[in-house]
């Protein structure tokens, strides 16, 4: 199973940023998809998720600006980052879970940074 995040990097506050997740090694429309970050000196929190049936979840702090999405032929999860603030600067991290086991899997984390 492998997980490969990508699209971070640098960006002005108020831009915008679309993070991807590649994934093999599963049949990745079974699973639920999701984004977690950990900003420096802080513990990993959940930011969004999707289920197979399409159910969302956001987390407070970026309702309304992300956008996650997901392509089950390609394999492939999104989160879609716009208005970004610098509170946003972390590690991105793709998880993949199959509800009801212990299938969850974890990508490699990709940075993104905003400056003020």
């Amino acid at each position: 199973v492998q997980l490969q995040a990508s699209g971070g990097g640098l960006v002005q506050a108020g831009g915008s940023l679309r993070l991807s997740c590649a994934a093999s090694g599963i049949t990745f429309r079974r699973y639920t998809v999701a984004w977690y970050r950990q900003a420096p000196g802080k513990q990993r929190e959940s930011v969004a998720s999707l289920s197979r049936s399409s159910t969302t979840t956001y987390s407070d702090s970026v309702l309304g600006r992300f956008t996650i999405s997901r392509d089950d032929d390609k394999k492939m999860g999104y989160l879609q980052m716009n208005n970004l603030k610098p509170e946003d600067t972390a590690v991105y991290y793709c998880n993949t879970e199959l509800v009801g086991t212990t299938n969850n899997f974890w990508g490699q984390g990709t940075l993104v940074t905003v400056s003020s």
